[in-house]
């Protein structure tokens, strides 16, 4: 990994994105985008930002994660009222959601084909659509 491309890199991420480019934001970009699109949680960053010795609390990791997702950096994405993942594609796609292991997946928007969506209400427009398909492990079968 060419480090210092890839910090650089980041600190133009963040300053294109209204963001100033500060140690924790810096490296908490790091842990997110050096390995191409995933999603995570802010515990599961947190956790990344600990074994790396970058030293973050867990709501610092909240806040950069949510000023991240208002720049247009991250996409958040609700699959439960208590669980939300930060994706780093923020493209136009879905997602299958394994609620067995709790993995988010993605679907391109592709392959999914979307019916007749209602009249949105009245002086507003659709924005976008978003598809969360809930997936558990097949039971075996005896045989």
């Amino acid at each position: 990994m060419d480090r210092p491309r890839t910090h650089t890199h980041n600190i133009e991420r963040l300053k294109a994105a209204g963001l100033r480019p500060t140690r924790q934001r810096l490296a908490l970009a790091q842990l997110l985008f050096a390995n191409g699109d995933r999603h995570v949680t802010a515990e599961q960053l947190h956790g990344e930002a600990l074994e790396a010795k970058v030293p973050v609390s867990l709501a610092t990791v909240y806040n950069t994660l949510h000023q991240f997702t208002e720049s247009g950096l991250l996409r958040e994405v609700v699959v439960e009222a208590s669980r939300s993942y930060f994706d780093t594609n923020t493209g136009t796609h879905h997602h299958f959601f394994a609620a067995d292991s709790g993995t988010l997946m993605d679907i391109p928007a592709g392959e999914i084909t979307l019916g007749d969506l209602p009249l949105p209400p009245e002086g507003t427009r659709i924005d976008s659509v978003e598809v969360i398909i809930r997936v558990r492990r097949a039971p075996q079968t005896a045989g």
